[in-house]
């Protein structure tokens, strides 16, 4: 796949993942608080299938697919750490920091 045919591919993902959030929103589904986390996670888990995309015909001098995928992860990190700010502060914190152990354990295996 060409680079703009991906680059149009997601600016089109981006509305869609904009046009679900305030679809979430209008069913009473999420407070209007939880939409940009919504928007958030849903870009996190476009970055990951981007990062499978990439992973499958890799460009010299283009960011890896680890790198999309672990951009991905952290993006659904963040998202999730807002939700859970509500409940409780150490549940965000929490979720931070296991993403972030989690990437540096990928990081070192993938390295060897």
């Amino acid at each position: 796949m060409s680079e703009s045919n991906r680059n149009l591919l997601t600016i089109g993902a981006f509305i869609l993942i904009i046009v679900v959030a305030i679809v979430l929103y209008m069913a009473g589904l999420i407070g209007w608080t939880a939409i940009v986390p919504v928007v958030l996670m849903l870009s996190g888990l476009w970055l990951l299938a981007l990062g499978a995309l990439r992973g499958s015909k890799p460009v010299t001098y283009e960011r890896s697919s680890f790198s999309t995928i672990a951009l991905g992860l952290v993006a659904i990190a963040v998202a999730g750490a807002w939700f859970l700010f509500d409940t409780n502060w150490l549940y965000s914190i929490i979720v931070i920091l296991l993403v972030v152990a989690a990437l540096a354990i990928a990081a070192a295996l993938k390295h060897k």
